[in-house]
């Protein structure tokens, strides 16, 4: 999968010959070149996107291609380490971070992707009961009063030491100038509260948000 995004991938896409006017989360079939291609309105950056899905053999072609155009656009080569602060700031989860199967979708804040209409699916019942209760545990974002950068498995605590929780994500927001963090967190801890992180022995003020950080330009 080759993700183009930003605000101008669209015009690097039509500089391709490849389709752009597509609703946000919708796909399309398209050729390249004579070889099949996938073009998804999709992206995991909180940007204008799009996703490649070229056939394995075909992918170098299509990636030489877009990265070829690059310059035009004044655009970047990138990898997933760029993706995820993007997806940090946008406060978009991740598996094995934000979602396991210790953190449910409701705890992460995730109900819109469960299909709650369906009559039977593997966990329902699970999930509605903890949905109809109200999570023990909640998905909020930190973001840093000083320079204390959080990260991932740090402890959450209370001004008197108590336990509130962990970082489940954390980074430098290059957006923002300071750390941000996902975290779960007790439903007792809500908006506006001030919370400390232990980052490496040393408590890092933290002021509890919602999530996204930033702007969102998705469409």
């Amino acid at each position: 999968m080759i993700a183009v995004q930003g605000p101008d991938s669209a015009a690097l896409l039509d500089r391709l010959g490849l389709p752009t006017d597509l609703p946000y989360m919708s796909w399309v079939e398209s050729v390249f070149q004579g070889s099949p291609v996938i073009i998804c309105r999709t992206g995991y950056t909180g940007e204008h996107g799009y996703e490649l899905l070229p056939a394995w053999s075909e992918a170098e072609k299509l990636w030489d291609a877009c990265a070829a155009l690059l310059p035009e656009f004044d655009g970047r080569v990138c990898g997933l380490g760029a993706r995820d602060t993007l997806r940090t700031e946008m406060g978009y989860p991740l598996h094995g971070h934000e979602l396991s199967l210790d953190i449910s979708p409701v705890q992460a804040r995730a109900n819109w992707a469960v299909g709650w209409d369906k009559p039977a699916f593997w966990g329902r019942d699970a999930l509605v009961a903890e949905k109809t209760r109200g999570a023990t545990w909640l998905l909020r974002g930190l973001k840093a009063q000083d320079r204390g950068i959080p990260r991932p498995g740090m402890i959450v605590k209370s001004d008197t030491g108590g336990v509130l929780g962990e970082v489940t994500s954390g980074t430098f927001s290059p957006t923002l100038k300071t750390g941000i963090a996902l975290a779960l967190l007790s439903r007792d801890v809500v908006v506006g509260d001030l919370v400390q992180v232990d980052v490496r022995g040393r408590d890092a003020t933290m002021e509890v948000v919602n999530p996204p950080f930033v702007t969102s330009h998705v469409k």
